[in-house]
């Protein structure tokens, strides 16, 4: 076992993935209006939090986290891991006082900004690389820490004098990483990987002591990224049929294992504290970091250029990332507004050909048996004579549906919402038959016995599902 790999082989295969595991890193680092005097700024730390076992026995935070997941490495293929987190770095402002004497304070005000105490997030990484060879059997088990620190930093005002001075103290943080490979059951050459990082820190509260006294121990926003060498990962969201029983049996606890990286490679895992799909990426509108949780680039811009120039101070004040927000946000020029302000990614090209060939199953008004596609553009449904919303039918087994025909409801799992599943088994009007641009149909109906549904029809507003989410029901 090699308990350091050679960074430029991390960095390459790690680098297409390195950009969504620094926003997993700092989610909710710090959210707007970006200064500690916040209310939402002084509850922090809310995702992948690992605390010191002896917290967590009387709490609701957890000091372990399990990831599984398959995968099918290639003979010699070596396994990379990262193990990535924040600590809490507790930073004390002092004023200065004659004589070479400093005392505690609250804020300490500057021209450009307002110095406050504040926890600051200091990135931690732990880089393996480990044959698969050496993970099977009883597997390894590899212990690591960090040593505790303090360190001072000088204030000074534009003149140069010395107006204070920052104290930043970080506490000792104590962790292990075991990892096994076992064979999954069945012809295929495949593994189920087992990655369980826990804080493995000796530090015990005091009488009294909040969740604060805990932080600086603890793995925060703790995550793996895995790699191999040589061979795959298997999708743990979206797995082929082989592979569908051993998925099932997976255990993942307070962690979600995904593909990422560049997309059509299943190379690289990223086992995030919050759940993501298959090769998640940030929007290439994005200027810049934000911090948010959930965040959208554009309010949260546009919220930042409003804060008054004594909020900016202390936002400045409050941490170097949220002093970035500050600059950014107060120089993104015109066309990166322009960007921010919305993107479509799902329509064709414009010149792309007209696919000739109907959707199929599907009837139009003059011809009962064949439809042909629009050729208008679909902006302008009014000029296109060939869809009419209340004539056209569907054709679902044996049944041609339309409007005023009768629905049972059948929601499909993948493409559903939690409000949908609520109408499963329900009868149902169709309203029209509807197509939408790349050639789908949809239905439009309003669920029987539901005293709005006038006002719905009124309104133009429906429920809409695909033919194959229904099941038709005799006429009369």
């Amino acid at each position: 076992m090699t308990t350091s790999a050679s960074v430029p082989e991390v960095e390459s295969r790690f680098s297409a993935a390195r950009q969504i595991a620094d926003a997993v890193l700092f989610e909710g680092y710090v959210l707007y209006p970006y200064r500690a005097s916040a209310a939402k700024n002084r509850l922090r730390w809310q995702f992948g939090v690992l605390v010191p076992p002896a917290w967590g026995t009387d709490s609701a935070e957890h000091c372990a986290q399990r990831t599984e997941c398959l995968m099918e490495p290639r003979r010699g293929a070596t396994l990379m891991i990262e193990v990535r987190f924040l600590r809490a770095q507790r930073r004390t402002v002092e004023r200065a006082l004659p004589g070479w004497a400093f005392e505690v304070t609250d804020a300490l005000e500057l021209p450009d900004r307002i110095l406050v105490p504040w926890d600051e997030g200091v990135e931690e990484r732990i880089e393996l690389s480990i044959p698969v060879d050496e993970l099977t059997g009883t597997g390894v088990s590899v212990p690591f820490s960090r040593p505790a620190g303090e360190e001072s930093e000088l204030v000074h005002t534009e003149e140069g004098q010395v107006t204070g001075r920052l104290l930043r103290r970080r506490e000792q943080v104590d962790g292990l990483l075991r990892l096994r490979a076992t064979e999954v059951p069945g012809p295929y050459t495949a593994l189920k990987l087992t990655a369980e990082l826990e804080n493995a820190g000796g530090w015990a509260p005091k009488e009294g002591d909040a969740r604060d006294a805990a932080l600086p121990h603890s793995l925060i926003s703790a995550h793996l990224l895995l790699g191999l060498s040589d061979g795959s990962f298997v999708s743990m969201t979206d797995p082929p049929e082989w592979a569908k029983g051993a998925v099932a049996d997976c255990r993942n606890e307070h962690t979600w294992p995904v593909l990422a990286g560049e997309e059509g490679r299943a190379d690289v895992l990223l086992s995030s504290p919050i759940i993501l799909e298959d090769h998640p990426m940030v929007a290439p509108e994005s200027a810049g970091t934000l911090y948010d949780a959930t965040e959208i680039d554009e309010i949260l811009a546009l919220r930042t250029t409003a804060l008054t120039d004594r909020e900016k101070r202390e936002a400045r004040g409050t941490d170097l990332r949220a002093g970035e927000v500050i600059d950014l946000a107060d120089s993104l020029p015109p066309e990166v507004w322009e960007r921010l302000h919305g993107a479509v990614r799902a329509l064709r090209e414009i010149t792309e050909p007209a696919d000739p060939r109907p959707p199929a199953g599907v009837t139009g008004p003059d011809d009962p048996f064949t439809a042909t596609r629009p050729d208008t553009p679909w902006w302008d449904p009014a000029g296109d004579r060939s869809v009419d919303p209340a004539r056209d039918r569907v054709l679902i087994g044996d049944s041609s549906v339309g409007a005023g025909s009768r629905v049972l409801l059948k929601p499909g799992l993948r493409r559903t919402d939690a409000q949908d599943l609520f109408l499963d088994g329900r009868a149902a009007l169709v309203e029209a038959v509807l197509h939408d641009v790349d050639g789908a149909v949809h239905l439009a109906v309003t669920v029987e016995g539901d005293p709005g549904a006038d006002l719905w029809r009124q309104q133009g507003r429906f429920l809409y599902f695909q033919p194959d989410e229904v099941v038709p029901l005799e006429e009369g």
